[in-house]
C-alpha cells in the first residue's frame, strides 16, 4: 500500500537523559526547518526543547512511563512521519523494552529514524524535508488476512 508523508512532517523528538542536551542544541541548529513543521516528543524531552528553542512541541508521557509506546502507537496510526530519537548507546535504560518495540515499530512502517546527529543531518538536510514522500508500506493487516485463509 502506498503511504504519502506530506509536506509538513510530524516529527517526533526522543532523548535519553544524557543526549537530552543533545538533542536541544540540534533543534536549536535547525529550528528554521523544525518551525515549519508539527512537532510532538516524550516527557522532558519535549518540556525541554519547548523552553530552551521557544519551539512548539507536544508531549506525551515520559518514555519510561510510556511515551515511547505512545509514539509508538501514533506511527501505526499515520501520525507521525520521521522520528529523531538521540539514544544513548553506552547506558542501559530500564525501558529498554519499550525502546526496542518504538525502533521496531518505525521500521515495520518505514519512518525514517535518526539515532544520532549525523543522521538527523542527513535527513533534516533532505530535498523530502521540503516536498511530499510517496513509499510503499507492506500491508500488514491484509497479510493477516489472507494468512487465517491457509491455516
Amino acid at each position: 500500500m502506498l503511504r504519502t508523508i506530506k509536506k509538513r512532517k510530524n516529527i517526533a523528538l526522543i532523548a535519553h537523559d544524557g543526549k537530552k542536551e543533545e538533542i536541544i542544541q540540534w533543534c536549536d541548529r535547525n529550528k528554521s526547518i523544525l518551525e515549519k513543521h508539527n512537532l510532538c516528543g516524550t516527557g522532558t524531552t519535549a518540556r525541554m526543547i519547548s523552553e530552551r528553542t521557544n519551539l512548539d512541541v507536544k508531549g506525551y508521557s515520559s518514555g519510561p512511563l510510556g511515551g515511547d509506546q505512545q509514539v509508538g502507537a501514533k506511527i501505526v496510526e499515520g501520525d507521525i512521519d520521521f522520528v529523531v530519537f538521540f539514544s544513548d548507546p553506552l547506558l542501559a535504560q530500564p525501558h529498554d523494552p519499550d525502546v526496542k518495540a518504538l525502533l521496531r515499530i518505525a521500521q515495520v512502517y518505514d519512518i525514517p529514524i535518526a539515532n544520532n546527529v549525523a543522521t538527523a543531518d542527513f535527513i533534516i538536510n533532505s530535498k523530502y524535508m521540503d516536498e511530499e514522500y510517496e513509499h510503499k508500506v507492506i500491508d500488514y493487516n491484509k497479510n493477516i488476512i489472507d494468512r487465517a485463509k491457509v491455516l
